[in-house]
């Protein structure tokens, strides 16, 4: 696949010779693990997540590697399971020859390696947005979306003061993710003055979620905030939600706009607002990735992709920088970057390990994502 040069990789190896056959490569490779969902219900955005994360490696390697070494993606299937996940990981750490590992964006599935994490000695790129993920004391985590204290806050503001709605009926799955992002709706609605009129989880892989429909529709809700995990989910209440004639505003997580539950709930989805992390439209930078992305793919980007295509690329730039793949090193050097542009924004990370603080409203127009706006928290 022909590849092009991106400015914000930077990660050129100073001594890679680039001649008329092309760059020479030491023999041995530089490894990124990753756990990724090959199977299960969430497969399909796994396959965007590999799909970024391969797009940054090879883009990598066509521009001279990373201190003359090529990368290289070693991937385990996490099965979309918490038992899965601890596998996964467990075989990729066991394996002592990676540099960095790319892990999941299922803030359940790092809750349940969160032990493993501290133990394993190697820098960890999440996607999962619960935002206690980071502030357990784990300096080995680091974050490549932003957490949900903002997503919760830009749902909330927009919803009360753009479309005027304040009879919220707060709908979430009752796993880490969408608990504590739902939890955290509903402080920011509370600040705002408004107590929700229905506050209701659901089980993720439910067969039927009539019930929930109908509790929006008796509860008299005049907008609907979701944090909702998996996308068949998203696209099993959309369609629900038009069987029975419930056309109030939706606002939803980062799910309800990703490629997967779009293609899955086609129509049903048309006319909701979502709360992504990523838009095309959010950065030079996000335009690139998604133009790339789809000239390689075939297909939209996404958050799915955008946060694994920028783990690896972050990864590269701080092997670069300090000149080595040593874990110390690069766990040290991960925490002191800043102004680190990528496909989902601005890098900063702090003692955390949280590297962005804003998120996009966008709405679904016939099935493409029109960009409202862009907000930041950064100081």
């Amino acid at each position: 696949m022909k590849t092009s040069r991106r400015s914000v990789i930077g990660i050129l190896s100073a001594g890679a010779c680039v001649g008329l056959v092309g760059p020479a490569f030491a023999a041995d490779t530089i490894k990124i693990g990753m756990t990724v969902p090959m199977t299960g219900p969430a497969a399909n955005t796994g396959q965007f997540q590999t799909d970024g994360a391969k797009l940054a490696i090879e883009q990598i390697n066509a521009a001279g590697g990373v201190l003359g070494r090529k990368l290289e993606l070693v991937e385990e299937d996490d099965q979309t399971t918490n038992p899965g996940m601890v596998l996964a990981f467990s075989r990729l750490v066991n394996r002592g020859d990676l540099a960095v590992i790319v892990s999941s964006q299922r803030s359940t599935q790092v809750n349940a390696i969160s032990e493993d994490i501290k133990k394993g000695g190697l820098p960890v790129f999440i996607g999962g947005s619960d935002p206690t993920l980071t502030q357990m004391g784990d300096p080995w985590i680091f974050r490549t979306r932003p957490n949900d204290t903002y997503s919760s806050k830009v749902m909330a503001d927009f919803g009360v003061h753009e479309l005027k709605k304040m009879k919220w009926a707060v709908i979430y799955s009752t796993d880490a993710f969408g608990s504590n992002g739902a939890k955290l709706l509903v402080e920011q609605l509370k600040s705002l003055g408004i107590t929700p009129v229905l506050y209701q989880g659901y089980n993720d892989g439910q067969a039927d979620l009539t019930p929930v429909v109908l509790a929006i529709r008796q509860a008299g809700a005049d907008v609907i905030g979701t944090y909702t995990t998996y996308e068949n989910d998203t696209a099993l209440f959309a369609r629900q939600l038009k069987q029975f004639g419930v056309t109030i505003p939706w606002l939803g997580s980062m799910s309800v706009a990703s490629t997967t539950a779009r293609n899955l709930a086609g129509p049903a989805l048309y006319g909701v607002y979502a709360v992504p992390d990523y838009d095309a439209s959010a950065s030079p930078q996000a335009k690139k990735f998604y133009d790339e992305f789809q000239k390689a793919y075939k297909s939209a980007a996404d958050d799915n992709s955008a946060w694994a295509y920028d783990a690896v690329t972050l990864a590269a730039h701080a092997m670069k920088t300090a000149n080595s793949t040593d874990p110390i090193k690069l766990r040290d050097t991960l925490h002191a970057i800043k102004g680190f542009a990528g496909a989902e924004g601005t890098y900063n990370f702090d003692e955390n390990g949280d590297g962005l603080r804003s998120y996009n409203v966008v709405r679904n127009e016939n099935g493409n994502l029109v960009f409202i706006r862009h907000i930041s928290f950064d100081k």
